[in-house]
């Protein structure tokens, strides 16, 4: 479910000092219960080996087939927009420590590229030409002695262009896009969860 943004501005997380000039969309308690030891590793290679537009949803998957037609006739996704063209990568503001933590997996089927991953934090980076955009993954406390993922997502739109096309998408990434990679999360988890089990 959908929370409160201090949920996530609140936490002394790296992301704060490595991007203090993006806007925090929105922050999202998952569907993951667990431990402190392990599990947040399993919820970070879930997330960047999942093709975002992958779901049982067919209205969600017609969302996202629309939104790649249009990335494709108005030019948003061509390389010259991306990272290390458009916009230079998060990597070139790491510290060093961050620089020599692991980056994360990477997946042919997401379009994030990581940037580090430690014990209960990961962020990975999107740039086009609408926006640059950053998705985070904590490892929480749940207030009942467990712990569960969260995720933030943080962008810089790009000018007033960039401003109108994320609000034009809020409503679709609220009302459908988002539930639906809840869904999935938590049907992936409970999968785990009993393999574990077994």
């Amino acid at each position: 479910m959908r929370i409160a943004s201090r949920e996530h501005t609140d936490r002394p997380w790296r992301i704060h000092e490595i991007a203090p000039d993006f806007e925090l969309e929105d922050v999202w308690a998952l569907p993951t219960p667990g431990g402190r030891a392990g599990e947040f590793r399993d919820l970070v290679a879930s997330m960047a080996g999942g093709d975002p537009a992958e779901t049982a949803n067919p209205l969600v998957r017609l969302v996202w087939a629309v939104r790649w037609r249009l990335g494709e006739w108005c030019g948003w996704d061509d390389p010259e927009t991306g990272l290390g063209s458009r916009v230079p990568s998060l990597r070139d503001r790491l510290p060093d420590d961050l620089l020599a933590a692991p980056a994360g997996p990477t997946s042919d089927a997401s379009p994030f590229e990581p940037l580090y991953l430690l014990d209960d934090e990961y962020a990975a980076e999107i740039a086009n030409q609408t926006m640059h955009g950053v998705l985070h993954l904590g490892w929480v406390p749940d207030g009942v002695g467990g712990y569960r993922g969260q995720m933030a997502v943080l962008v810089k739109p790009n000018g007033l262009s960039g401003r109108i096309y994320m609000a034009a998408i809020r409503p679709f990434r609220h009302l459908l896009v988002y539930p639906a990679l809840m869904r999935r999360i938590e049907r992936e988890w409970e999968a785990r969860e009993s393999a574990v089990r077994r």
